[in-house]
């Protein structure tokens, strides 16, 4: 895990790949939850019987958005970035799902530091976040991360 104190020492790792994350397994358990949080109940997700017989991937698969909503959890295990009084998750630009996660894949996060400015006393940060799916060439997605820190 990389240590961030301040504005400097994350601009020193500009240009240059943080991290990874530990291995996440989503199960289906997971993704019957976050079906009922997004009320998304499409079957390719919840069904197993049918997802098996008609699905294409014989499976059931993960949310494209739920893949997304691990970003927080999964960029805490590669940075640390403290004094902060506030911390906010900006946005996600030029992204792109790459294959679906099918029920038990095993899934890590790799981050790059594409940019960080100083805005006035705001740091806005640009990670360039690659899910990638353990034993499979093709990531889920790739996609830049945008940070906004309000250092103490």
């Amino acid at each position: 895990m990389v240590i961030i104190n301040n504005f400097e020492e994350y601009k020193s790792h500009e240009g240059k790949a943080l991290g990874e994350s530990d291995w996440h397994i989503i199960d289906q358990a997971q993704i019957n939850k976050f079906a009922d949080a997004t009320l998304d109940h499409q079957w390719i997700h919840v069904d197993k019987e049918k997802a098996e017989k008609d699905g294409p991937f014989k499976s059931t698969i993960a949310h494209g958005y739920l893949t997304l909503s691990l970003i927080p959890y999964l960029w805490k295990q590669i940075a640390d970035v403290r004094n902060v009084k506030m911390e906010i998750n900006y946005g996600i630009e030029n992204l792109k799902f790459g294959q679906p996660v099918l029920v038990n894949n095993e899934v890590q996060l790799r981050a790059k530091v594409k940019s960080i400015l100083n805005l006035r006393g705001v740091v806005k940060a640009t990670i360039e976040a690659t899910l990638v799916i353990k034993d499979n060439a093709k990531p889920a997605y790739v996609g830049d991360v945008v940070f906004l820190y309000h250092f103490a």
